[in-house]
């Protein structure tokens, strides 16, 4: 059964940082394709960040670009979303997703975890 589990949302100052985590478990980490994506209230979900089941590539909205990273580590089965000069507009829901095993598209998604960016 897969699961995955995100933490490390929380409410964070404008130009601070955050590290979301997720943990996942249920099928073979290393041969999956992994993402962040958000949802901010009203608007659609949309892709933050993606990476390679080797973390080798990734691949950032534009609005991301240069402030987030995306990482894994394999022997931990985790994902990593680390956000640094948060502004407002980062203010979300923060999801995890598998998108594909082996190639194979399987999309299954997290509960999620809120961010909030406010002073």
């Amino acid at each position: 059964q897969v699961q995955l589990v995100e933490s490390g949302g929380g409410l964070v100052q404008p130009g601070g940082s955050l590290r979301l985590s997720c943990t996942a478990s249920g099928f073979t980490f290393s041969t999956a394709a992994m993402s962040w994506h958000r949802q901010a209230p009203g608007k659609e979900r949309e892709l933050v960040a993606s990476t390679t089941p080797d973390g080798v590539r990734t691949n950032y909205a534009d609005s991301v670009k240069g402030r987030f990273t995306i990482s894994r580590d394999n022997a931990k089965n985790t994902v990593y979303l680390q956000m640094n000069s948060l502004k407002p507009e980062d203010t979300a829901v923060y999801y995890c997703k598998l998108d594909t095993l082996l190639g194979v598209r399987r999309d299954y998604w997290g509960q999620g975890t809120q961010v909030t960016v406010s002073s």
